[in-house]
């Protein structure tokens, strides 16, 4: 049961923990183990369509035996590297784990925001910076379905509201060339300064 937990400035805020107990100093989402294995199926059966055909024949010397070292190898990294990615929640920033793990206070994070691309849903944390991060996990899809995924968006949402700070403030975001103006009482084709 999810019970409600009053905070010190009067807003009562949503987690996970039972009505007594302190709430979590870290919660991380890593892609569940579904996700994990769902791309190895095509290679699964790529090698047992291999395996049949070359049993057939007479197949070159130790080939079965490099070919089943090679799945067996692509499986392990498979399922041991995608938990390494996703975000890892703590009370002064979020960890964001990708091919480089990079650390973003809460006070920097303008949006959270939910982006479908090919019929994945990821979580996309935007900084105040104009960078963005998309995470590896949580997400879902049509084949990576994550049953949890809205809880697990709601719970970064949480910890973004609740830890950015009273003093947070939105920013702008930074002008781009295509929609910036030139400043008043200036020649915009004088040479710059």
């Amino acid at each position: 049961m999810i019970a409600p937990n009053k905070r010190d400035n009067g807003e009562t805020a949503t987690d996970g923990s039972p009505a007594g107990t302190p709430p979590p100093t870290k919660v991380r989402y890593s892609a569940t183990a579904w996700q994990r294995t769902t791309p190895l199926l095509p290679l699964a059966v790529l090698n047992a369509a291999l395996i049949i055909t070359s049993s057939t024949g007479t197949p070159p010397p130790d080939a079965l035996t490099a070919l089943l070292t090679l799945w067996a190898g692509l499986v392990l990294l498979g399922i041991l590297l995608p938990s390494y990615f996703g975000i890892t929640l703590t009370p002064s920033a979020a960890v964001v784990r990708n091919l480089r793990r990079s650390t973003i206070p809460w006070p920097d994070i303008q949006a959270i925001q939910v982006e479908t691309i090919m019929g994945i849903r990821s979580t996309v944390l935007y900084e105040a910076n104009g960078r963005r991060a998309q995470l590896r996990a949580p997400t879902t899809g049509f084949l990576a379905w994550d049953p949890h995924f809205e809880k697990k968006l709601h719970t970064i949402e949480t910890w973004w509201l609740t830890h950015r700070g009273p003093d947070w403030t939105p920013i702008p975001p930074p002008p781009a060339w295509w929609n910036t103006q030139p400043p008043l009482n200036q020649d915009p084709f004088a040479p710059p300064r």
